[in-house]
């Protein structure tokens, strides 16, 4: 005789915690066109933006988000944001995207760029970037200040660039 192993009740109420979180979470994941995107920071004058575009299947991409992370928690309570902007493909966000931000444990803003025309929105970024990721742009409107980078940032690196990016 076989026996069936039933969730005890706090067992099953966490499952059903998690899922009711999951299906919550995924909808807090904006999907943005390109312009939606730039506009978000574009718009905002006197923060300093990081916008790194990374995907799940990104080796290197993976190996830098704790870093940006840091970034987060470091200055959460100052005029520095950081977004990180999934080129995932928008069909993957329930079943890869939502799953990987919730074993990393990801504080930072979340983004879902749903472009599949790099000839159209690469250049709106910026003319240096080949379409290759990881990639990062860091800008600050009021300064003038505007760098993109094209390989893995570290959190030095990026605390450089945002000290950079304030005092200009």
């Amino acid at each position: 005789m076989h026996k069936i192993n039933i969730p005890s009740k706090s067992s099953f109420l966490l499952i059903v915690l998690f899922l009711l979180f999951r299906n919550s979470f995924s909808q807090n994941i904006p999907v943005l066109k390109i312009t939606d995107l730039k506009n978000r920071f574009e718009n905002n004058s006197d923060t300093t933006y990081i916008v790194n575009f990374w995907a799940t299947w990104c080796s290197p991409c993976i190996k830098e988000l704790p870093d940006f992370d840091s970034i987060s928690k470091v200055y959460k309570n100052t005029k520095v944001k950081v977004l990180l902007v999934t080129m995932d493909f928008k069909e993957d966000l329930k079943s890869k995207v939502l799953p990987f931000i919730l074993a990393k444990n990801l504080y930072s803003e979340v983004l879902l760029l749903d472009e599949l025309n790099g000839n159209y929105f690469i250049p709106k970024i910026s003319d240096a970037w080949s379409g290759a990721i990881p990639a990062t742009l860091i800008l600050n409107q009021k300064n003038n200040f505007r760098h993109f980078f094209e390989k893995k940032l570290s959190f030095a690196f990026l605390k450089t660039e945002i000290e950079a990016a304030e005092l200009k």
